[in-house]
C-alpha cells in the first residue's frame, strides 16, 4: 500500500506539476518573482557560507562529527526493544482494560485471562496433559477435551501473559510437549502469539535492514555512476541512523520513562530514516555532481551545499514537525516512533547531510567519484580553497574614501 502510493504520488509530481508550473510560470513563486539576470542564490546565503568555512579544515570537521555521532550512538547499549507489556503500552491514564487486568492479576493467578493452549493428538492425550502440567510456570491444567480429532488443553500461567516470565515458560512448554511421543503437540494462546512475532520481528530485523542497504547501495551506483561516494553515504545514514537511535534511547529511559520499545521499533525507524536519508543523499549529491562537471569536485561540493541546503533543511523541518505529531498519541510505540524519526530527520538533515557528508566531499574530493571520469578532473587543495575565500571577502571589502583619515599619496 505504501509503495502504491508513492508510486501515485512521483506520478501527479512528473505530470500534474510541471504542467501547472508551465500554467503558472513565476506566478507559483510569489510574492518574489524571479527575473532575468537574478543573482545566483547558490553564492550566497547561510550554507554557502557555511560551506566554505568547511573547505579549508573538511577533515577536521567530518572526524569531529563522526565522533560525536559515535558518541551519541552508544546510547544504543541501552535500548529495550524486547517487546512493550499491556501496562506499558499507554501512556498517561491507563484504559479500563489495563485496569481491569491488574484487578483481575490481584486476587487470581497473573495468567488467568489468558491461557495457554496445547492441542495434540488424542492418543497421547494423557501424557500430553501430564507433561503440560509439570512445566514449571504452569498451573491449574484441565482434563484434555476431545473434539474434531484433537485434544485441547489449556494452562494457566503463574507469571502476567505478557512478562518475559511468561514467554520463558511458553519455551518451556514447548520442550516438553513436543518429546511426547505421538502427540504432535502445538503450543499456542495469546503469550505465544506474541513471543512467535517478537522473534519474528527479530528475524526480519537481520534480513531486511542489510538487504534495504544493498538495495540502496545499488541504486546510488546506478544514479551517480561512482562506487566510493555511494559506500560511503551508506555509512553516513547507517551512522546518523545509530545516533538517533542512541539518543532516542536515553530520552525513553531516562526523560520519559517508557518500559521499553516494542520489537519492531528499531526496523521502522531505519525504514523511515533511511528511506528520507537517501532521499536527501540523492537531492545533494546529483546537484555536486552537477556543478563538478562545471568547475571541478571540491568547489561542486561547496555549490551543491548552497544550492541544496535550504530545500533539504526545510524539508526536514516539515517531515520531523509531521512525525512529532504521534508523539502527542497515547500509544507508546507511536509516540516513540515519532520522536525517534522526527529526531532522526533533524539531526541527517542539519549536521549529517549538511556538516559531515559536505566535509567528506571536500576532504576525498575528486576520488569520492572514482572511477567516473569526474575523478580525473584537478580539484583545488583544501588550503587553497581557504585562501581563495579570503581573497573573495578582501575584493569584497569597498575601499575607503579619499581623505578619511589619509591622503591620497598615501
Amino acid at each position: 500500500m505504501l509503495a502504491i502510493g508513492v508510486a501515485v504520488g512521483m506520478l501527479a509530481m512528473l505530470t500534474l506539476l510541471p504542467a501547472l508550473m508551465v500554467t503558472f510560470p513565476r506566478g507559483v513563486f510569489w510574492p518574489y518573482r524571479p527575473a532575468y539576470g537574478s543573482a545566483e542564490p547558490a553564492t550566497r546565503g547561510l550554507w554557502a557560507r557555511a560551506g566554505w568555512a568547511i573547505a579549508p579544515r573538511p577533515r577536521l570537521v567530518w572526524v569531529t562529527t563522526a565522533v560525536i555521532l559515535g558518541i551519541l550512538a552508544l546510547g544504543l547499549t541501552g535500548l529495550k526493544a524486547s517487546g512493550l507489556t499491556n501496562a506499558q503500552s499507554f501512556r498517561g491514564a491507563q484504559p479500563d482494560s489495563v485496569i481491569g487486568e491488574a484487578i483481575l492479576a490481584a486476587h487470581f493467578p497473573a495468567g488467568a485471562g489468558e491461557p495457554v493452549i496445547v492441542i495434540g493428538s488424542p492418543s497421547a492425550a494423557a501424557p500430553l496433559r501430564a507433561a503440560f502440567a509439570a512445566t514449571p510456570g504452569i498451573t491449574h491444567v484441565p482434563p484434555p477435551v476431545i473434539r474434531a480429532g484433537y485434544a485441547y488443553l489449556q494452562g494457566t500461567l503463574t507469571a502476567p501473559p505478557d512478562s518475559q516470565a511468561a514467554y520463558a515458560t511458553i519455551d518451556r512448554a514447548r520442550a516438553r510437549v513436543h518429546v511426547v511421543p505421538g502427540a504432535h503437540a502445538l503450543v499456542g494462546g495469546a503469550t505465544a502469539s506474541s513471543l512467535d512475532a517478537a522473534r519474528a520481528s527479530t528475524r526480519d530485523n537481520r534480513l531486511l535492514i542489510p538487504l534495504i542497504l544493498a538495495v540502496v547501495l545499488v541504486i546510488l551506483m546506478i544514479l551517480l555512476r561512482t562506487m566510493v561516494a555511494p559506500l560511503i553515504l551508506i555509512a553516513t545514514v547507517v551512522l546518523s541512523f545509530a545516533a538517533a537511535l542512541g539518543v532516542s534511547a536515553f530520552f525513553f529511559t531516562h526523560v520519559f520513562g517508557f518500559g521499553g520499545a516494542d520489537t519492531f521499533f528499531p526496523l521502522y525507524v531505519f525504514l523511515f530514516l533511511v528511506a528520507l536519508g537517501i532521499d536527501y543523499n540523492i537531492f545533494l549529491m546529483t546537484r555536486v555532481r552537477e556543478e563538478a562537471h562545471r568547475r571541478d569536485a571540491r568547489h561542486g561540493a561547496i555549490t551543491g551545499l548552497a544550492a541544496t541546503g535550504g530545500v533539504i533543511t526545510s524539508a526536514g523541518f516539515v517531515l520531523a514537525g509531521t512525525f512529532a505529531v504521534l508523539a502527542t498519541l497515547k500509544s507508546t510505540t507511536f509516540a516513540e516512533i515519532g520522536f525517534a524519526v522526527a529526531l532522526g530527520i533533524l539531526l541527517d538533515t542539519i549536521v549529517v547531510r549538511s556538516v559531515l557528508v559536505t566535509a567528506l566531499n571536500l576532504d576525498i574530493g575528486r576520488r569520492m567519484w572514482w572511477p567516473s571520469k569526474l575523478a580525473r578532473i584537478p580539484d583545488p587543495a583544501p588550503a587553497q580553497l581557504g585562501q581563495e575565500r579570503a581573497g573573495a571577502l578582501v575584493a569584497a571589502v569597498p575601499a575607503p574614501p579619499v581623505g578619511a583619515g589619509t591622503s591620497p599619496e598615501r
